[in-house]
């Protein structure tokens, strides 16, 4: 069905968050139930613009190396544990009350050089419906992202959105009718979500 990206995981027992919504059945729309899976690298090998109407998308391939487990679809995205934990700085999560409407960074891999930061406003918080993905709504204002892939496509959710030094969501949707728009789920609402799965009893 295509790729997606992932958002953040816990250095403490390396359980992963992912792109923020579900992956659902592509005629039903209904929650894909899973008994278990694994999650691999892809490589970025070209990409759809997004235009209006028309949705665009990273076109990848799956490479053959298992990374970690895929234990959990949920509605606010999916989750498992890593194998091998990847380098990175720590950050911390915000609590929902602590974002602002106005400048933050999603952090995107759109090309072969990997994860790169992008300028992007937060124009609406709802502290509401904390678990169906629209909490926030973000526009690109990147000029290189612009032109790359006219804003949000396909591939793209689960990237971390960073506000102040911290990860304050995940892009989950883009606008159909304006690419340069979509989106978010609180970080919070994925937090809590890992560590209900740490809790859970291993299998």
């Amino acid at each position: 069905a295509g790729i997606g990206t992932m958002t953040f995981y816990r250095p403490s027992d390396g359980i992963y968050a992912g792109l923020g919504h579900p992956i659902s059945d592509f005629e039903s729309g209904k929650i894909l139930p899973i008994s278990g899976g694994q999650i691999a690298s892809a490589k970025i090998t070209g990409i759809v613009k997004g235009e209006s109407g028309t949705p665009g998308e990273l076109v990848g391939t799956i490479l053959n190396n298992t990374i970690g487990s895929l234990e959990l679809n949920s509605n606010c995205g999916v989750y498992g544990k890593l194998i091998d934990r990847p380098d990175g700085e720590a950050v911390k999560v915000a609590m929902r009350q602590e974002i602002e409407t106005g400048k933050a960074y999603i952090i995107s891999t759109v090309d072969e050089s990997g994860p790169q930061q992008f300028e992007i406003d937060i124009l609406k918080i709802d502290m509401g419906g904390s678990a169906e993905g629209r909490n926030l709504i973000l526009e690109v204002t990147d000029p290189k992202l612009l032109e790359l892939t006219g804003g949000i496509v396909q591939g793209m959710s689960g990237s971390p959105i960073l506000q102040n030094g911290k990860l304050i969501g995940a892009v989950t949707h883009v606008f159909v009718n304006n690419p340069t728009r979509g989106y978010g789920l609180f970080a919070d609402t994925m937090l809590a979500q890992t560590e209900a799965l740490a809790k859970r009893p291993a299998a």
